[in-house]
């Protein structure tokens, strides 16, 4: 009995779909939508292919993490003083300073902390790895290929004039095409929308809603015009944040833990009130 012919995959039915030959970009998305529509392609895979296309447009300074929000090491600090600073915020990777943020010499690994901890001889400046630097105006689809052909993961990003402008990191740029990707920033999706962190704060999700924030806040934001806080938060900015902005209204500063292109992930919520109630 003869084998039934496999069926043809989404690429190769896209493909097909494809020899009409578009002219140009947006005839391109029309297609991909209308691939889409016909059952073609799933929505993850038209996420992944228009996250490509984006890229292409992107520059650094659209994702890279800024100066004012990059966590640092400073050379002239011992182990004892920057490992709960490591440990804290659970970067795997950390520029190195001299004192100031525009004279970074070197990358250092977290995990090459363990030699300390294994009792071997530590000497920060022998641990460092070169850092690399970039312009800000350097496309993500050329930095994308730079990072995989030098195996690098990170990356300083200086402005015009050669001072440090920000980080950006390889899980910055492949977000924009694959979306989230859960690193030490994330939660377990187990867990609640809004969490107390040991130090006061709360981890918001951006999908909790409302109703359920002002529960655990005691605040009364109305849900008339938005379901979350997600779409309460990017209300106030007018516009999609990046990570490490904040805002601050009603007596509460909400800081953006994690969002990426598409969207607003996660924040960090703090009572302003209760700084101002704090001693002096």
């Amino acid at each position: 009995m003869d084998e039934e012919p496999a069926k043809p995959g989404w690429f190769e039915r896209l493909s097909t779909l494809l020899l009409r030959e578009p002219e140009d970009r947006e005839q391109l998305i029309e297609l991909l939508y209308s691939a889409y529509e016909r059952n073609l392609l799933d929505a993850d895979a038209l996420a992944m292919i228009e996250g490509v296309l984006q890229v292409s447009e992107m520059q650094v300074r659209d994702v890279m993490i800024p100066r004012a929000q990059m966590d640092v090491v400073d050379i002239a600090d011992t182990p004892e003083q920057f490992i709960p600073f490591v440990i804290e915020t659970a970067h795997s990777r950390f520029p190195v300073i001299d004192k100031d943020k525009d004279d970074i010499i070197g990358i250092l690994l977290a995990k090459d902390l363990l030699r300390y901890y294994a009792g071997e001889e530590f000497n920060v400046r022998d641990m460092l790895r070169p850092a690399v630097f970039i312009p800000e105006s350097k496309r993500l689809n050329v930095l994308l290929k730079e990072f995989r052909s030098n195996r690098n993961h990170i990356a300083i990003v200086v402005d015009e004039y050669g001072g440090v402008a920000g980080i950006v990191t390889i899980e910055d740029v492949l977000e924009q095409i694959v979306g989230e990707i859960e690193d030490e920033y994330d939660y377990d999706d187990g867990e609640g929308n809004i969490i107390r962190a040991p130090d006061g704060r709360f981890r918001v999700k951006a999908q909790a809603e409302i109703a359920d924030f002002n529960e655990v806040m005691g605040t009364r934001f109305s849900d008339e015009d938005y379901d979350t806080v997600g779409g309460l938060v990017v209300s106030r900015f007018g516009r999609l944040p990046k990570r490490g902005e904040q805002v601050a209204f009603e007596g509460l500063k909400f800081s953006v833990l994690r969002a990426d292109s598409r969207r607003l992930h996660s924040l960090i919520v703090e009572r302003l009130e209760e700084e101002a109630a704090s001693p002096a």
